[in-house]
């Protein structure tokens, strides 16, 4: 009779904890299912962490101490289109990229174009931005007037820039610097010949700055093709990157896209 018992003693601790096993792998399909989709691939639930400098006027920048700018306001845009909160960490540019790649953030909007190296770590969105180059160089400098020129000359580029691969391309040395104001700012000092850069940059500078002592040189498409700026995501986040791309195009249809460009550019520079 004792062996009986616990015999059935030891059936029903197992078929209790056969139970148990099914009751949390049910909650554990549940919690899964919750997060399906490209939800999944969110660093924070029900937020999008997008990366950004935070420090590049028009496309990110402080006013009165708050964090405004096209990207900032393409983020909110795209966040709310997927019901979630947009979630801003500014980073520095040397350490932006690398950020996504360490899962920092689930995204960067920050004018980055897609070339074949950033490729080979990373994906990206349909471009949102068109963006069309300027030469920048110090007033009365006859010498550098268009892209052709730069070739030997000292100028001032974000490291890891596509600004910068388009200035060691054409031959030019290149002088690190960390934002548009202190590209300038070099200019003016005579420490650099000039820099290439972002129209829309210039454009949104000159609103409120003075170009004093600064010479403005449009380049043609004929020079130099437009760049196409892209959301970057990490390889694995694919279902976040088809969402993303499908509330751009959306954004793109509503004409948010062409609302915001001229809100900080004063142009549409998200089409062709």
């Amino acid at each position: 009779m004792m062996r009986i018992g616990s015999s059935i003693k030891r059936i029903a601790i197992t078929l209790g904890l056969v139970v148990t096993g099914l009751v949390l792998t049910a909650c554990s399909s549940n919690s899964s299912s919750s997060k399906s989709g490209y939800q999944a691939d969110l660093k924070q639930s029900k937020q999008l962490t997008i990366g950004l400098e935070g420090t590049y006027a028009p496309y990110s920048y402080r006013k009165d101490g708050k964090l405004t700018g096209f990207e900032v306001d393409l983020g909110k845009a795209v966040a709310k289109k997927m019901k979630l909160k947009a979630n801003f960490v500014p980073t520095k540019w040397d350490s932006l990229i690398a950020g996504l790649g360490s899962d920092k953030y689930d995204v960067v909007l920050n004018n980055i174009a897609e070339t074949p190296e950033r490729k080979k770590s990373y994906i990206f969105s349909t471009p949102y931005i068109y963006s069309r180059y300027a030469l920048i160089s110090k007033a009365g400098d006859k010498s550098i007037q268009k892209l052709s020129d730069v070739k030997g000359k000292k100028l001032a580029e974000g490291t890891g820039t596509n600004n910068e691969a388009q200035a060691k391309k054409l031959g030019a040395k290149t002088v690190p610097s960390g934002d548009f104001t202190t590209t300038l700012a070099l200019i003016r000092q005579g420490r650099v010949q000039g820099t290439i850069n972002a129209r829309e940059a210039w454009f949104a500078y000159a609103k409120t700055n003075s170009t004093k002592g600064l010479a403005y040189h449009k380049v043609s498409d004929s020079q130099a093709e437009p760049v196409k700026i892209s959301a970057m995501f990490n390889q694995k986040d694919t279902k976040l990157k088809a969402k993303f791309n499908q509330v751009l195009q959306q954004l793109r249809k509503d004409g948010t896209l062409t609302k915001l460009s001229q809100k900080y550019f004063g142009a549409d520079i998200t089409e062709k």
